[in-house]
């Protein structure tokens, strides 16, 4: 009878042995793939981010070229106008006045300083890796001459040290808002809010146009996309427009881990 209970005690144990080496196996390779599968989606979302990064940094260069194209034609390209034909009627005179000479000098050194300006625009991305805020100021300026509109700039705190990939997507995001607020409010007048504190960078474009409805304008003015981007740097982008105008705020975060 004891040798039975042995045998049977025995057996048992084995079994419970054999079911506790299954669930540790079962547990372990469950683990394994979890791991795996998280890798691999820490991968993709690696590769999807660069992915994104290499766009951003092309559509900037696409409108900065963009921009540039426009100005020489009708900013530079004007100022060169107006010098060539002021020496026509100077040549024409025969008799060339020493005001003649200076108007036209005047003329020919602002043309000059309009190429300074394009010339840094064309090194933008440079100028990012010093201090993105720089650029956004330099855009307005261009924009204040171009468009003839009025902004205003406000900075509240010290400028922040953020990711540079990061700095170019908040870029980004800033000249898309820019540019619809441009191409749709009717606007003459923007406000550019920045506030800067321990825990969060604030960055803000308000427009005093005729406003949008969100829901519906989403396709068009690449709304999803500008948030996706906002999401993908781990900030959050806020929208609100009515009759009065436009908001867009990029909210991020400067306590997490921001490294990619």
């Amino acid at each position: 009878m004891e040798r039975k209970e042995i045998q049977l005690l025995v057996i048992s144990l084995g079994i419970v042995f054999f079911t506790l080496l299954i669930v540790i196996l079962i547990i372990f390779f469950y683990f394994l793939k979890k791991k795996n599968n998280f890798v691999v989606e820490k991968m993709e979302a690696d590769l999807y981010f660069q992915s994104e990064l290499v766009k951003t940094r092309i559509e900037i260069k696409d409108q900065t070229l963009s921009e540039i194209s426009k100005e020489l034609h009708d900013n530079i390209g004007q100022i060169i106008s107006v010098a060539i034909m002021q020496l026509n009627i100077s040549i024409s005179n025969k008799n060339v006045q020493i005001s003649e000479l200076k108007d036209m000098k005047a003329v020919l050194a602002k043309a000059l300083d309009e190429l300074r300006i394009l010339s840094r625009i064309i090194n933008k991305d440079n100028l990012l890796q010093n201090n993105f805020l720089e650029a956004i100021q330099q855009d307005l300026e261009r924009i204040k001459k171009l468009k003839k509109i009025k902004y205003n700039f406000n900075q509240i705190g010290a400028i922040p040290t953020i990711n540079e990939e990061h700095e170019l997507i908040i870029y980004r995001i800033f000249q898309e808002a820019l540019h619809n607020s441009l191409k749709h409010s009717r606007s003459d007048l923007f406000d550019v809010n920045i506030e800067t504190t321990d825990s969060v960078f604030k960055l803000q474009l308000k427009d005093f146009g005729i406003g949008y409805d969100n829901k519906k304008s989403n396709s068009g003015l690449g709304l999803n996309n500008m948030r996706l981007r906002a999401k993908l740097i781990g900030a959050v982008l806020i929208i609100n427009s009515d009759k009065t105008g436009t908001s867009v705020t990029i909210e991020y975060p400067l306590t997490q881990d921001h490294e990619n």
